[in-house]
């Protein structure tokens, strides 16, 4: 691979800035799906819960996203830290007893499923790069 292809290293304060931000995104992003985890459609007698099936869909697309743009672990860790940090903050009960996260199958599924998909997603091997082939003398 020539030196022109590979993109150079960043530097410290980059990756704890890039960390950094994803930290934030992820702690936005756990806080509104949170907040939208619940949300179903009644069809007659049939519910579709949408709203968890939308929260976790946007968990392992944040992940992904995360990790194939900043390139590594580490960012979607930080991602992944305040995605479930949030979430886990939020299930707990507030002052007057309510809670965000109620203790059914849909709660149970959100409290637990954004901390399974960062795993996947983290611990998931870094695919080889792709070769391009070089048109010499075209």
């Amino acid at each position: 691979m020539s030196s022109e292809a590979a993109s150079p290293p960043m530097s410290l304060v980059a990756r704890i800035g890039t960390s950094a931000l994803a930290l934030v995104i992820g702690v936005i992003y756990g806080a509104v799906a949170t907040m939208g985890h619940r949300h179903e459609v009644r069809i007659g007698e049939v519910v579709i819960p949408w709203g968890i099936v939308a929260a976790l869909v946007g968990v392992l697309s944040l992940l992904v996203g995360i990790r194939l743009v900043a390139g590594g672990r580490w960012v979607a860790a930080a991602a992944a830290v305040g995605v479930v940090g949030t979430v886990a903050l939020l299930t707990l009960p507030g002052r007057g007893g309510s809670v965000l996260v109620a203790g059914d199958v849909i709660g149970t599924i959100w409290a637990v499923g954004p901390a399974l998909i960062a795993v996947l997603v983290i611990a998931w091997p870094k695919l080889p790069e792709r070769r391009t082939a070089s048109l010499v003398g075209a």
